[in-house]
């Protein structure tokens, strides 16, 4: 796997390999390999490409995944590869929440499952409940704050289109009245919130309304169809 000193969110990591940046890294290494094979016509670069995947890959399969006593088998959020391990996740992308959103898995994989069962409970120490919202959050801000971006990941990642609008409707129901999103908001009063303006927040706000109206499949659909025209 790839070491990295810092997380997503740019806080110091905890154990120098990060799963969800690596199982990023290893989706967009296969892209690579087939833009080198397919665009470029360069076999060297698409052979480098696959092999570094692989790589990352067979590390995660025998370091990422790891045996909770009530969990299951499970994605840690760190380790250091010699069986020390994090069991969190942060709200920043990418996330373990949000690994079929990344393309790593399908979000019936049952290693996700139980991954995801894991982080939406307290046992996972950002996953927050108060007054007004419940969801992930991050040790980038507050204790006790809720972060927009991992309210979206829920929903885009959820099975069911209920859940969906009903994460959509805690999101605008807890915006304090000014029409965006925020990095974070606590989980009590929508009111105390970081970052008044924080487009990333915001654009994931709209993927999920597209994805809850059912305009992302189509709109896939559309570019798909635009592009063999």
């Amino acid at each position: 796997m790839t070491w990295s000193g810092f997380r997503p969110s740019d806080d110091a990591c905890g154990f120098g390999f990060n799963i969800p940046g690596n199982m990023f890294a290893a989706v967009e290494l296969a892209h690579i390999a087939e833009i080198a094979s397919e665009v470029f016509n360069d076999g060297a670069l698409a052979t480098a490409a696959n092999n570094l995947r692989r790589e990352i890959e067979n590390g995660i399969r025998n370091h990422g995944i790891v045996t909770d006593p009530v969990a299951g088998d499970i994605y840690a959020y760190e380790v250091d590869g010699l069986g020390n391990y994090l069991l969190m996740d942060d709200a920043n992308v990418p996330s373990l929440l949000s690994i079929p959103l990344l393309g790593w898995c399908d979000r019936h994989d049952p290693v996700y499952v139980a991954t995801r069962a894991f982080l939406l409970t307290d046992r996972n120490p950002y996953y927050h409940r108060g007054s007004v919202a419940v969801g992930q959050g991050s040790p980038h801000t507050p204790l006790g704050t809720i972060w927009p971006i991992g309210l979206a990941v829920e929903g885009l990642t959820a099975l069911t289109d209920c859940r969906k609008v009903a994460i959509l409707r805690t999101m605008t129901a807890t915006d304090a009245g000014t029409k965006r999103m925020h990095e974070s908001l606590h989980k009590d009063d929508p009111a105390v919130f970081t970052r008044s303006w924080f487009a990333w927040a915001d654009a994931i706000f709209c993927e999920l309304v597209l994805d809850a109206a059912g305009l992302r499949t189509y709109t896939r659909k559309t570019i798909s169809a635009i592009a063999e025209f």
